[in-house]
Protein backbone atom coordinates (compact mmCIF):
# COMPACT_ATOMS: atom_id res chain seq x y z
CA UNK A 1 0.00 0.00 0.00
CA UNK A 2 1.57 3.21 -0.60
CA UNK A 3 1.31 5.99 1.38
CA UNK A 4 -0.33 9.01 -0.06
CA UNK A 5 1.74 13.09 -0.06
CA UNK A 6 2.20 15.38 2.73
CA UNK A 7 0.01 18.78 1.16
CA UNK A 8 0.95 22.19 2.74
CA UNK A 9 -1.50 24.95 2.24
CA UNK A 10 -0.24 28.58 3.38
CA UNK A 11 -2.04 32.18 2.85
CA UNK A 12 -1.23 35.50 3.92
CA UNK A 13 -3.59 38.58 3.80
CA UNK A 14 -1.30 40.91 1.38
CA UNK A 15 1.72 40.44 -0.82
CA UNK A 16 4.10 42.01 0.81
CA UNK A 17 3.46 39.40 4.41
CA UNK A 18 5.28 36.26 4.58
CA UNK A 19 4.34 33.12 4.62
CA UNK A 20 7.43 31.60 6.45
CA UNK A 21 6.61 31.55 9.65
CA UNK A 22 3.18 29.01 8.51
CA UNK A 23 4.41 25.15 8.76
CA UNK A 24 7.80 26.24 9.52
CA UNK A 25 9.86 23.27 9.71
CA UNK A 26 6.80 20.78 8.78
CA UNK A 27 8.12 18.31 5.73
CA UNK A 28 5.93 18.42 2.38
CA UNK A 29 6.35 17.15 -0.66
CA UNK A 30 4.07 19.65 -2.15
CA UNK A 31 3.32 23.49 -1.29
CA UNK A 32 0.61 25.45 -2.33
CA UNK A 33 0.51 29.24 -1.59
CA UNK A 34 -1.97 32.26 -1.64
CA UNK A 35 -0.89 35.71 -0.70
CA UNK A 36 -4.54 37.39 -0.84
CA UNK A 37 -7.15 38.14 1.53
CA UNK A 38 -9.11 34.78 3.44
CA UNK A 39 -12.54 36.81 2.26
CA UNK A 40 -11.78 36.63 -1.39
CA UNK A 41 -13.43 33.94 -2.87
CA UNK A 42 -11.32 33.49 -5.62
CA UNK A 43 -8.42 31.68 -3.82
CA UNK A 44 -6.45 30.01 -7.03
CA UNK A 45 -3.73 27.92 -5.34
CA UNK A 46 -6.87 26.89 -2.56
CA UNK A 47 -8.69 25.48 -5.39
CA UNK A 48 -5.31 24.18 -7.51
CA UNK A 49 -4.98 22.21 -3.98
CA UNK A 50 -8.36 20.99 -3.89
CA UNK A 51 -8.00 19.70 -7.43
CA UNK A 52 -4.44 18.08 -6.85
CA UNK A 53 -5.06 16.27 -3.36
CA UNK A 54 -5.79 12.59 -3.98
CA UNK A 55 -6.84 9.51 -1.23
CA UNK A 56 -4.51 8.84 1.38
CA UNK A 57 -2.68 12.47 1.15
CA UNK A 58 -2.58 14.44 4.21
CA UNK A 59 -3.16 18.63 4.09
CA UNK A 60 -1.28 20.43 6.37
CA UNK A 61 -2.45 24.09 7.10
CA UNK A 62 -0.57 26.60 9.88
CA UNK A 63 -4.12 27.52 11.31
CA UNK A 64 -8.49 27.16 11.18
CA UNK A 65 -8.10 30.96 9.66
CA UNK A 66 -5.50 30.66 7.16
CA UNK A 67 -7.86 27.70 5.43
CA UNK A 68 -11.37 29.34 5.46
CA UNK A 69 -13.40 32.56 4.74
CA UNK A 70 -15.89 31.85 7.95
CA UNK A 71 -16.90 28.90 9.81
CA UNK A 72 -19.14 27.55 6.73
CA UNK A 73 -16.34 27.93 4.18
CA UNK A 74 -14.19 26.28 6.84
CA UNK A 75 -16.60 23.39 7.44
CA UNK A 76 -17.19 23.23 3.47
CA UNK A 77 -13.36 22.57 2.32
CA UNK A 78 -12.69 20.23 5.19
CA UNK A 79 -15.95 17.86 4.37
CA UNK A 80 -15.34 18.07 0.53
CA UNK A 81 -11.89 16.70 1.17
CA UNK A 82 -12.30 14.37 3.49
CA UNK A 83 -14.94 13.10 1.73
CA UNK A 84 -12.10 12.22 -1.15
CA UNK A 85 -10.23 10.71 1.52
CA UNK A 86 -8.31 13.53 2.29
CA UNK A 87 -6.67 13.91 5.95
CA UNK A 88 -7.03 18.14 6.49
CA UNK A 89 -4.24 18.58 9.58
CA UNK A 90 -4.46 22.15 11.39
CA UNK A 91 -1.22 22.46 12.53
CA UNK A 92 -1.45 25.29 15.73
CA UNK A 93 -4.32 23.58 16.96
CA UNK A 94 -3.27 19.89 16.80
CA UNK A 95 -6.45 19.27 14.86
CA UNK A 96 -6.85 16.44 12.46
CA UNK A 97 -10.01 15.16 10.40
CA UNK A 98 -10.45 11.95 8.44
CA UNK A 99 -13.00 11.05 5.84
CA UNK A 100 -13.10 7.49 8.02
CA UNK A 101 -13.69 8.53 11.71
CA UNK A 102 -17.11 10.35 12.48
CA UNK A 103 -15.76 12.02 15.28
CA UNK A 104 -18.46 14.49 17.07
CA UNK A 105 -16.03 15.94 19.35
CA UNK A 106 -13.34 17.07 16.53
CA UNK A 107 -16.76 18.03 14.59
CA UNK A 108 -17.87 20.27 17.79
CA UNK A 109 -13.70 21.69 18.16
CA UNK A 110 -13.41 22.65 14.11
CA UNK A 111 -16.79 24.10 14.70
CA UNK A 112 -15.92 26.15 18.21
CA UNK A 113 -12.19 27.67 16.93
CA UNK A 114 -13.37 28.30 13.86
CA UNK A 115 -16.43 30.95 15.32
CA UNK A 116 -13.66 31.74 17.67
CA UNK A 117 -11.27 32.94 14.69
CA UNK A 118 -14.18 34.80 12.94
CA UNK A 119 -15.01 36.62 15.89
CA UNK A 120 -11.42 37.38 16.76
CA UNK A 121 -10.72 38.93 13.31
CA UNK A 122 -14.43 40.80 13.66
CA UNK A 123 -12.99 42.60 16.60
CA UNK A 124 -9.66 43.03 15.21
CA UNK A 125 -11.30 44.98 12.28
CA UNK A 126 -13.64 47.08 14.64
CA UNK A 127 -10.12 47.85 16.80
CA UNK A 128 -8.45 49.17 13.50
CA UNK A 129 -11.52 51.17 12.69
CA UNK A 130 -11.77 52.90 15.65
CA UNK A 131 -8.21 53.48 15.61
CA UNK A 132 -8.07 55.52 12.53
CA UNK A 133 -11.26 57.29 13.78
CA UNK A 134 -9.21 58.34 16.87
CA UNK A 135 -6.31 59.23 14.36
CA UNK A 136 -8.26 61.03 12.15
CA UNK A 137 -10.02 63.29 14.65
CA UNK A 138 -6.64 64.33 16.25
CA UNK A 139 -5.34 64.81 12.75
CA UNK A 140 -2.53 62.33 12.23
CA UNK A 141 -3.96 59.96 10.00
CA UNK A 142 -2.26 60.13 6.59
CA UNK A 143 -4.81 56.89 5.34
CA UNK A 144 -2.87 54.30 3.19
CA UNK A 145 0.24 54.89 1.23
CA UNK A 146 -0.22 55.39 -2.00
CA UNK A 147 0.71 52.11 -4.32
CA UNK A 148 1.60 54.35 -7.42
CA UNK A 149 3.60 57.65 -7.66
CA UNK A 150 2.13 59.73 -10.91
CA UNK A 151 4.27 58.59 -13.02
CA UNK A 152 3.45 55.27 -13.12
CA UNK A 153 -0.10 56.08 -13.33
CA UNK A 154 0.52 57.84 -16.72
CA UNK A 155 2.33 55.11 -17.70
CA UNK A 156 -0.49 52.46 -17.08
CA UNK A 157 -3.17 54.77 -18.71
CA UNK A 158 -1.05 55.21 -21.41
CA UNK A 159 -0.11 51.75 -21.97
CA UNK A 160 -4.01 50.30 -21.54
CA UNK A 161 -5.36 53.26 -23.72
CA UNK A 162 -3.11 52.04 -26.36
CA UNK A 163 -4.46 48.42 -26.45
CA UNK A 164 -2.36 46.47 -24.22
CA UNK A 165 -3.75 43.57 -22.13
CA UNK A 166 -4.57 44.75 -19.07
CA UNK A 167 -3.14 41.61 -17.74
CA UNK A 168 -0.04 42.13 -19.43
CA UNK A 169 0.58 45.54 -17.90
CA UNK A 170 -0.37 45.00 -14.51
CA UNK A 171 1.95 41.53 -14.52
CA UNK A 172 4.91 43.73 -15.83
CA UNK A 173 4.28 46.70 -13.33
CA UNK A 174 3.59 44.45 -10.57
CA UNK A 175 0.72 45.21 -9.42
CA UNK A 176 -2.73 43.46 -9.47
CA UNK A 177 -5.28 43.57 -11.96
CA UNK A 178 -7.66 44.81 -9.25
CA UNK A 179 -4.86 47.90 -8.21
CA UNK A 180 -5.01 48.27 -12.48
CA UNK A 181 -8.92 48.42 -12.74
CA UNK A 182 -9.26 50.75 -10.12
CA UNK A 183 -6.86 53.63 -10.84
CA UNK A 184 -8.74 53.06 -14.58
CA UNK A 185 -12.13 53.33 -13.09
CA UNK A 186 -10.69 56.42 -11.47
CA UNK A 187 -9.71 58.36 -14.75
CA UNK A 188 -12.92 57.21 -16.15
CA UNK A 189 -14.56 59.02 -13.17
CA UNK A 190 -12.16 62.00 -13.33
CA UNK A 191 -13.20 62.45 -17.17
CA UNK A 192 -17.10 61.73 -16.09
Amino acid sequence: MTTGKRIGYRRVSTVVQSTERQLDGVAVDKMFEDKLSGKDTNRPQLQAMVEFVREGDTVLVHSLDRLGRNIDDLRGLVKDMTAKGVTVQFVKENLTFTGDSNNPFSELMLNMLASFAQFERAIIRERQKEGVQIAKAKGVYKGRKREMTDERIAELKRRVNDGEPKAVVAKEMKISRDTLYRYMDREEQAAA
